[in-house]
């Protein structure tokens, strides 16, 4: 069987900079699996309220912790997906879930590694089931394969 592997985090801002903290949280607090709210109030809550008061002091929390190579969220997944990669025969990706490198990006570099993919194994890096964590990683890519399936039939 034509396999491929995905290790997918949650993810991370782009930067330590207040705009790309805005879009993180944007891109995090409007899942629905997240804040398990209506959208209409999610948007007031998320846009209207969290966004502007949290984005600014995020920023500097992620100043005291970012590293030199980047997010160390991202830089660690990384460094596992490498360590992955030198014990299996099967190509590894990874994404994070909100952000970069985003699971589309990741499931399509598998497609162009494994002609005939048949299988992904998805590995959600959280420790425990959630459905602000595991559930919303697993329901995406379905999405995205079922997406990807769609559009290539």
């Amino acid at each position: 069987m034509k396999t491929g592997i995905i290790l997918m985090n949650l993810g991370s801002p782009d930067s330590t900079s207040v705009p790309d903290l805005k879009v993180y949280l944007k891109e995090f607090l409007m899942d629905e699996r997240v804040i398990d709210k209506p959208l209409w109030l999610r948007t007031l809550l998320v846009k209207g309220i969290i966004v502007p008061t949290r984005a600014p002091k995020s920023a500097e929390a992620y100043k005291t912790i970012w590293w030199e190579e980047g997010s160390p969220l991202v830089v660690l997944t990384e460094r596992l997906q490498k360590a992955l990669q030198e014990k299996v025969a099967e190509p590894v990706e990874i994404a994070m879930r909100y952000r970069k490198p985003n699971p589309k990006t990741a499931y399509d570099n598998l497609l162009k590694k494994v002609p005939g993919l048949e299988e992904v194994i998805l590995v959600p890096l959280y420790p425990h089931y959630a459905m602000s964590s595991w559930e919303t990683a697993v329901v995406y890519m379905k999405e995205i394969h079922k997406n990807t399936i769609t559009v290539s039939s």
